[in-house]
């Protein structure tokens, strides 16, 4: 590791330290030569696929527009920053776990309507709406259907509490 004050390159490490997480290594250096210290840490790093838009050009993933997308869908909703992130994590880890090099920008707009699903359903009627090119009242009122359906085969699959 080269020394970021005299750009030395021989430095020792003194302190091997692991998150609090287990996801990264944090570890403390001495350099050789102006015996300044330093901290670096080593992280894994796993590629995202690269997305294939619908006119077939191809982008890296960008985590902040799909934040910025999920924020204008729950925009003044209840929804919490961290319920938010939870979602983008859900996304990015089900992109990374799917072993594809490449992935359809269509299929990201499916994540993220499945993640909005579970966090508001008004965001989720927003977002596909928008998504999915709505044209007509009718497309409003087969989405809120749908929602409703769900709706009422979780209640109708709940068990009746003992109380």
């Amino acid at each position: 590791m080269r020394c970021p004050f005299c750009q030395h390159e021989e430095t020792q490490v003194l302190d091997t330290r692991a998150s609090d997480e287990g996801d990264s290594v944090r570890r403390r250096r001495r350099c050789s030569q102006c015996d300044k210290r330093f901290t670096t840490y080593e992280r894994i790093e796993l590629a995202m696929p690269v997305i294939v838009k619908k006119n077939g050009s191809r982008t890296e993933f960008e985590p902040a527009k799909l934040r910025a997308s999920l924020m204008l869908a729950l925009r003044k909703r209840p929804v919490s920053a961290d319920a938010v992130d939870g979602a983008i994590l859900r996304i990015e880890e089900k992109l990374r776990s799917s072993g594809e090099r490449e992935i359809m920008s269509g299929q990201i707009g499916e994540l993220v309507m499945r993640e909005l699903k579970r966090l508001d359903k008004i965001a989720y009627i927003r977002f596909a709406s928008v998504y999915r090119s709505f044209e007509d009242v009718a497309e409003f009122r087969d989405a809120i259907d749908e929602i409703d359906l769900e709706r009422k085969t979780s209640k109708a699959g709940a068990k009746p509490s003992l109380s």
